[in-house]
């Protein structure tokens, strides 16, 4: 029988303590919680300086992040096929890549494309109607809001060129319409006869 440190072999194996299964776990959620720990710093330090702010509150000062908004809607076009819109400021990345965060959020957009114009609708809560500036040129329609709590902004590409000047918009509770009339379209040429 060999002998080490003075204890013989079986007897130095039984003595021997091994992890349980609970050691084990205990120790993978300690790791987890470093790492989710270390990857929220890390996400902390990308956002824009306007989205972290720092409330006093009874207790302490509480950290706070956001609005952090992103999704998508799904509308039938007129062809049948889906059409799908972003909107948020938060942009996920593709696998292992960073997130994209920006200082404004895009809104929930809507475009209804009609006989004689197209009206544009878009959710704005927060804002009154003086922030809301709106910008037509050819076939493009940007919103933009900047106050100190909200910020948005949305270039929205329109399905055929309008008329800016017959233009009219709306806002209550929180939604924009924005109505704009279509170019008429050019006159066919025509023949004129002498007499």
């Amino acid at each position: 029988m060999f002998v080490s440190e003075g204890l013989p072999i079986d007897r130095w194996f039984r003595r021997r303590r091994y992890p349980t299964f609970f050691e084990y776990v205990d120790e993978m959620m300690r790791e987890m919680e470093r790492m989710f720990t270390e990857e929220l710093k890390r996400f902390e330090s990308l956002l824009p300086s306007e989205l972290v702010k720092e409330v006093r509150t009874p207790t302490g000062i509480r950290r706070e992040i956001g609005p952090l908004v992103w999704g998508y809607s799904i509308t039938v076009g007129p062809d049948g096929r889906p059409i799908i819109r972003e909107f948020g400021n938060l942009r996920p990345g593709r696998r292992g890549d960073l997130l994209e965060v920006k200082r404004e959020r895009e809104p929930l957009v809507d475009v209804i494309n009609e006989d004689q114009q197209i009206r544009v609708v878009a959710e704005l809560p927060g804002v009154t109607k003086e922030d809301i500036n709106l910008i037509v040129t050819g076939n493009k329609l940007t919103v933009r809001v900047d106050t100190q709590e909200r910020k948005y902004f949305k270039e929205i590409d329109l399905p055929e060129e309008i008329d800016p000047e017959s233009s009219s918009a709306s806002y209550k509770n929180g939604v924009l319409e924005v109505t704009l009339r279509k170019k008429a379209p050019p006159r066919p040429s025509r023949t004129i006869k002498i007499e």
